[in-house]
């Protein structure tokens, strides 16, 4: 064996280690050029290289009302760019070839923007040059907003632009956008999405987001022969539909009658209430929040109808009368007389007044007579003499007869009512019970309840003492197949015995044929009305009662037909100073709402009893000609619909015989603002048809049945 040479070794391995040091500070210095240097373009290499695996969202479900009709659906919107570094020479100098046609074609279709404006725009993304030094933007907006898909595809048919992305460098982004058909029509209870689609505010479509939403499905991007190819491996699944509760058409008519109140010199009220529900089921057939948004307009900012907790007033003296009347402390002959006095009496210090305390008051009165004139001595008398003993069993009595049920409902803001307990030990002095919270809490006060369980408790009185939870979906549709129903929850079989039942329905029905709740009755005299007014005083925002201007609750609740209830409505409003009647204003919208509902329900009985033997052709309005011939084929009739005549964008088409529908696509297609009055088919447009079409001008439409 050769002796190890260490002299010839040596060198060697230290010459390795030298040039492997070397190696590697040229590796770290190269990743460190990187890392700062190149940052910048590595990012934007990075940003345009396709992922193996993207997600691909769903369809979100339809909001539909309780006949059928879209409230709430999901379409494409898309927002358009042009990559200036894609296509190569070719699209380069065909680019310049046709910049005319492109910018032509951008302003017939975008008249708001010129031609030559285009021009420039399109030719400042074609030579910005960018922090690495390259020239073109890489994603420079044709147009500003997002488009619908008709505009969509019109765009992708201009020359350039129809070579495709990869030859052209024209591409986009897809959204998925919240179309309301009716507009803010129960806005609050249907619901609102932020920017994106997949982010619920409130409502419906945040309380049921899990069913509307969907699940993602996933695909894969392969490139083949330099084409990418798009390989779907897990479908998405597309969200359900959820049918509502609500009539479009008692919506309707209980936002105009409470805004026409509302609006009133003598009301100006700054805040409104109106919820229509069926009676036996609990359905809620319209719910209505207005606030004022300034200058004298009106829109649903919050849903107050079932958060919005204040002393609901004389509303909640029916409360107590049957909580006395199904104790027996009281006679159901009603004929217990109540000692009013001149109108004013002393309840442990404090003095009791009702309204008619200047004009000497009532005097000696019924119980029957109280409630028709919500006397408020008469009322605190009655609590105070049977119950001021042990107090702690007329709020077990409230909490019997359901007024302060949790009704726990699905919408998200919902608060449960708050009616004070017995307590005179806690040091907390709004939580304090004294000898004076016996008599104002009879009448209204020292309990906070939100608008729609005071209507739950009207409702269960006009349902014969069976209490419902308000429903506001009945149920889960996939494919147009039902996947989940929500079936009528009673929440209390009977509130009270059906003698005071029965008691209490008659006197509410003397409340509007003889109290001050007359101007809630029907003018026609057709059906009778049962309810109560309310008008309490309510604490301004530090609490108190007296500073300043006093603000109003007015209210009325109640139900029709007295005789055979099949709805319950109740109807709120607040505003400052005088004159504040429940029953003058709230009372009045209340009546309006009502005959609206029993006229619509005679229309319907007439359409019911048609011959249904008899052959008709129906009356076909212009508008899209196949969803009708679809119609015509699928109810078995003959029937030729009526061809729109097409015109150019830039013009105001003839809308007259189309439908509401139809009629604002085709306008609002065109940049026009559109505004409808009345129902049915279009029967006059406020600018003539065949005129230059001027974006953002406000076009009328009158229908008619």
């Amino acid at each position: 064996m050769s002796k190890f040479n260490s002299n010839k070794v040596m060198p060697r391995y230290f010459a390795i280690a030298v040039v492997l040091t070397l190696i590697g500070f040229a590796i770290i210095g190269k990743a460190l050029y990187i890392m700062t240097a190149k940052k910048h373009y590595w990012t934007t290499v990075q940003e345009h290289l396709k992922h193996d695996s993207i997600p691909v969202k769903p369809n979100r479900g339809n909001i539909l009302s309780c006949d059928g009709q879209l409230m709430a659906s999901s379409i494409p919107e898309y927002k358009i760019y042009m990559d200036f570094q894609t296509g190569g020479a070719e699209r380069d100098s065909l680019w310049q070839l046709k910049l005319d046609s492109i910018c032509d074609g951008l302003h017939e279709i975008f008249p708001e923007k010129s031609a030559e404006e285009f021009r420039r725009h399109l030719e400042e993304g074609r030579l910005k040059v960018n922090k690495n030094g390259t020239v073109g933007a890489r994603h420079w907006p044709i147009w500003k907003r997002r488009i619908n898909y008709n505009t969509f595809t019109e765009v992708r048919k201009l020359p350039v632009f129809n070579m495709g992305k990869f030859k052209s460098g024209f591409h986009w982004d897809e959204f998925n956008a919240r179309n309301r058909p009716f507009g803010s029509l129960a806005q609050r209870t249907v619901g609102i999405m932020f920017g994106e689609i997949d982010s619920a505010r409130c409502g419906i479509e945040l309380s049921f987001d899990s069913l509307l939403r969907g699940h993602n499905g996933m695909q894969h991007r392969q490139k083949v022969l330099n084409k990418v190819m798009n390989i779907t491996e897990i479908p998405p699944v597309d969200g359900t539909d959820i049918v509502t509760t609500i009539d479009v058409n008692m919506q309707d008519l209980a936002e105009r009658a409470l805004i026409e109140e509302m609006k009133l010199p003598e009301v100006n009220a700054d805040l409104g209430v109106a919820i229509l529900m069926e009676v036996q089921t609990g359905d809620v057939k319209a719910i209505v929040n207005m606030a004022r948004v300034g200058d004298g307009q009106y829109a649903e900012a919050i849903n107050s109808a079932i958060s919005y907790r204040c002393e609901p007033g004389s509303v909640f003296k029916v409360a107590s009368f049957l909580v006395a009347l199904d104790d027996g402390v009281i006679p159901h002959d009603t004929s217990f007389q109540i000692p009013t006095g001149c109108g004013i009496m002393e309840m442990h210090g404090r003095p009791m007044k009702d309204h008619n305390w200047r004009r000497g008051g009532y005097g000696t009165i019924s119980v029957a007579r109280t409630l028709e004139v919500s006397s408020n001595i008469g009322t605190s008398y009655v609590i105070d003499k049977f119950y001021g003993g042990h107090p702690e069993k007329y709020v077990e009595g409230l909490y019997r007869v359901g007024i302060g049920e949790d009704l726990k409902l699905p919408l998200v803001g919902y608060r449960a009512p708050n009616i004070r307990k017995v307590d005179t030990k806690t040091t907390d002095r709004s939580k304090y019970w004294s000898k004076t919270t016996l008599p104002w809490m009879s009448i209204g006060y020292e309990t906070q309840i939100a608008p729609i369980n005071t209507l739950a408790f009207y409702n269960a009185i006009a349902n014969d003492g069976k209490m419902m939870q308000p429903r506001f979906v009945t149920k889960v549709m996939k494919d147009g197949e039902t996947v989940q129903e929500y079936p009528p929850v009673v929440l209390k079989e009977r509130i009270a015995k059906p003698e005071t039942i029965k008691m209490m329905q008659t006197l509410l029905t003397h409340v509007v044929s003889q109290g001050l709740g007359k101007k809630a009755g029907p003018l026609s005299r057709a059906f009778k009305v049962a309810g109560k007014t309310g008008t309490a005083q309510i604490a301004d925002e530090r609490g108190g009662y007296h500073s300043g201007i006093t603000r109003y609750w007015l209210s009325f609740a109640g139900f029709f037909p007295a005789d055979n209830p099949r709805y319950s409505c109740i109807v709120c409003l607040r505003k400052s100073g005088l004159p504040a009647s429940g029953g003058g204003m709230s009372g009045v919208v209340f009546r309006h709402i009502a005959e609206g509902v029993m006229a619509q329900n005679v229309k319907r009985l007439v359409d019911d009893i048609r011959d249904s033997t008899s052959n008709f052709t129906p009356e076909v309005k212009v508008g899209d000609e196949g969803a009708a011939t679809y119609v015509l084929n699928r109810i078995g009739t003959k029937g030729t619909p009526v061809k729109a005549k097409k015109v150019a964008r830039n013009i105001v088409p003839d809308v007259t015989g189309m439908g509401a529908r139809d009629a604002v696509y085709e306008l609002e297609n065109r940049g026009l603002k559109v505004v409808i009055h009345g129902r049915g088919k279009v029967k006059s447009q406020s600018i003539a048809a065949g005129k230059t079409a001027i974006p953002g001008e406000r076009c009328e439409l009158n229908l008619e049945i």
